[in-house]
């Protein structure tokens, strides 16, 4: 390096934007600047702060980190004893891989570390004596020893697990009380990256040192106007309330577990519509089945209160019109079903009087346990119609979140009954309430993780508070197997397709 680079080095290394501008061409925007100063102060002045900085997703993150660590690695150089700097990511492959790939972009790019750096053991960054390390923070990672002398990093906090933090992790700072920076995006208050945002904030709330530094999808697209219609887009097709939008772009943590249906949220799926007595030709329908187990016998009414046959569950059926619309599929419910105690021969009769009631062009069938046998039945009688859904916990947190993103976008929508309704509409009535008393239970929460799963159910136990009964969940699960037709597309009925509906009176009468 020649003199006139050396004095312009010295220059731009006393504030971290001017290297980065000077050595790299990025100017940081407004929002990553204050962290970047912050940081910066607290590393030279040996001040061990603990900063949480939390980012919308694709807001910049990861530059920022990158940045910021070229710059460490140059300033401390030439200091001895040498610059130790640690990142723990929750999971080596891809997230501490990308890291990797994310550093090494930038050394390369980097006028005055192109051709200093190398890389060392396959994880480790060197740039004279600075050096990085790269961990994984995952359960099963065996991390114990690493020493962080200068920076510690936890990138995507909240998906690390707060005992892995305590146990493993802090104790790297510990020597010699490096800073810290949680780097993440809002997720459940009870994760790594919400105890210590609560923590910083104190702290910052006694001694006035910014520690904290939340932007939400806003501000970046202040900036960023091409980010603003993304997140917008987002916002009209997942509804503002959903929990991914406002924790991934709008920074806003979420419980961890409590009601996943709450009043604001039941009160989104009411629709205008009526419901339909039979199939309107211009219409496409799908019928969604929840399976209970098999009864052979019927249900023995002076038991019916007791532990067994009150614990029971129903299989539920609800039909639903689907229509695909420029923001996504609206569902719109147009009946609901219910039977309990009945074997699978004569349940499946009533499935096909549904589907052929409604001609629907889809049937969902629960096909977990003793529902196989009902799907294959399905898929043999109705070829190309059936999907077969196979509840597990991955099926299952998967399908609980496509719902929720169709009832919080308005894209689910209950059948409303009219003010005088006809004798045919109190079954109909007595279910709509049982549906939305069984949404009003539903109990959720989300283990600490990376992979965000949710569990979703009403409790075992839970009493309906109309009948005293115990209260299911067939008639939600039913509901929400909605989200299985997400995975398809769908297209506008073509005038070609449409075939003329009978009466719908004489069809009505088929189906009873």
């Amino acid at each position: 390096m020649d003199a006139s680079m050396l004095a312009r080095l010295k220059t731009v290394l006393r504030d971290p934007l001017l290297f980065a501008r000077a050595a790299s061409g990025i100017t940081l925007r407004a929002y990553q600047q204050p962290v970047a100063k912050a940081v910066a102060d607290s590393v030279f002045k040996q001040r061990g702060l603990s900063f949480v900085v939390m980012f919308p997703r694709q807001s910049g993150k990861n530059e920022l980190q990158a940045q910021l660590e070229v710059y460490l690695m140059m300033l401390f150089s030439q200091t001895l004893p040498g610059c130790e700097m640690v990142k723990v990511s929750p999971t080596w492959k891809p997230q501490s891989l990308n890291a990797m790939r994310r550093l090494e972009s930038v050394l390369r790019r980097n006028l005055f570390t192109r051709s200093l750096w190398r890389k060392e053991s396959g994880y480790i960054y060197r740039v004279g004596e600075a050096r990085i390390a790269f961990l994984s923070g995952a359960p099963e990672a065996n991390i114990v020893g690493a020493t962080a002398s200068t920076l510690l990093e936890v990138d995507e906090a909240q998906d690390v697990l707060i005992s892995k933090y305590d146990r493993e992790i802090a104790p790297m700072a510990a020597s010699t009380n490096a800073t810290r920076i949680f780097w993440g995006t809002a997720w459940t208050r009870d994760t790594l990256l919400g105890r210590e945002l609560r923590a910083a904030q104190t702290a910052q709330d006694v001694d006035g040192i910014r520690r904290v530094f939340r932007v939400d999808g806003d501000t970046v697209a202040a900036e960023v106007p091409a980010y603003g219609r993304f997140v917008q887009e987002q916002v009209a097709k997942l509804g503002r309330l959903h929990p991914m939008v406002r924790t991934q772009f709008y920074s806003e943590e979420i419980d961890a577990d409590g009601a996943l249906f709450p009043p604001e949220r039941i009160s989104r799926l009411r629709g205008s519509h009526p419901p339909c007595l039979a199939a309107d030709p211009r219409r496409q329908y799908a019928v969604l089945v929840d399976v209970a187990g098999e009864a052979e016998t019927p249900p023995d009414p002076v038991l019916q209160a007791g532990a067994e046959n009150g614990r029971r569950d129903s299989t539920a059926v609800t039909v639903v019109d689907a229509a695909p619309a420029e923001t996504g599929n609206v569902y719109r419910v147009v009946w609901r079903e219910q039977y309990t105690g009945l074997k699978h021969t004569d349940l499946f009769s009533m499935i096909r009087a549904l589907m052929e009631r409604y001609r629907a062009r889809w049937l969902v069938v629960d096909a977990t346990g003793v529902g196989a046998g009902l799907a294959s039945l399905c898929s043999r009688v109705f070829p190309g119609k059936v999907t077969a859904f196979v509840f597990n916990a991955a099926t299952k947190s998967e399908l609980g979140w496509t719902f929720l993103t169709l009832v919080d976008a308005g894209r689910f929508l209950d059948y409303a009954l009219p003010e005088q309704p006809q004798a045919w509409f109190n079954r109909l009535l007595e279910l709509q309430g049982l549906f939305l008393r069984q949404l009003s239970r539903v109990q959720y929460d989300i283990p600490a993780g990376p992979e965000k799963r949710m569990r979703w159910s009403v409790p075992d136990g839970t009493r309906d508070p109309l009948s005293g009964g115990y209260l299911h969940d067939d008639l939600v699960l039913s509901a929400a197997l909605v989200g299985a037709l997400e995975k398809m597309e769908l297209h506008p009925l073509s005038q070609a397709l449409i075939i003329p509906a009978a009466d719908p009176l004489k069809e009505l009468d088929k189906g009873f």
